[in-house]
């Protein structure tokens, strides 16, 4: 692999998916409309989160109209909900989680297969054609990395690193305690390090 791709770590990282698409001080402003009925809520869910979901989605269906009907099925359950937990963008990851999961099986039912982790939802610099070609390849060279390891240890690695989520909020989204999220991390970063050769 060319020094070129940067390493991985369990480092915190830049919470992208709290960009200005969903800060996470937000989230407590999106539940309390949502809670009070609020006609403006569901703006203001759209706003907030719908990049976020639209990536995350993308991430299991790789199909970005089937990705754009999932989210809007995902807010119209939330908005529907009667029961919305404080940990609100957890619980939103989880719900989406679960429907693209769902999706899935129903996919799998008509004999279509799952692909790894998609390269393009990594951030690229636009600065110049020889920086492109020179990611491009890294990019390719990660999805062949990331196309052997097993499906959970892809969606943990896109929980962390693509969505920006926190270990506490992967261990919300995957019902499991949050020192097996870190376990699993550290394991999944391991095992692309050394298929990496270091």
């Amino acid at each position: 692999m060319s020094n070129s791709t940067p390493p991985l770590s369990d480092a915190p990282t830049p919470n992208r998916g709290a960009s200005a698409s969903n800060p996470p001080d937000m989230s407590h402003s999106v539940l309390t409309r949502l809670r009070s009925g609020d006609p403006d809520a569901g703006r203001l869910l759209d706003e907030l989160y719908r990049s976020a979901m639209l990536r995350f989605c993308l991430g299991y269906l790789h199909d970005p109209m089937e990705s754009e009907d999932a989210v809007q099925e995902i807010f119209w359950r939330v908005l529907r909900s009667d029961a919305l937990p404080d940990n609100f963008r957890p619980w939103l990851y989880k719900v989406a989680r679960n429907h693209c999961i769902a999706v899935l099986r129903e996919r799998k039912r008509h004999h279509a297969d799952r692909n790894p982790l998609p390269t393009e939802s990594i951030p690229m610099d636009e600065s110049g054609n020889l920086t492109r070609l020179v990611r491009a390849e890294a990019q390719h060279q990660l999805a062949d990395l990331l196309a052997q390891l097993s499906i959970d240890e892809n969606e943990l690695l896109r929980l962390r690193y693509t969505e920006g989520l926190s270990r506490k909020e992967i261990a919300d989204v995957m019902d499991e305690p949050e020192s097996v999220i870190k376990s699993r991390l550290f394991e999944a970063i391991e095992k692309l390090r050394k298929l990496a050769g270091g």
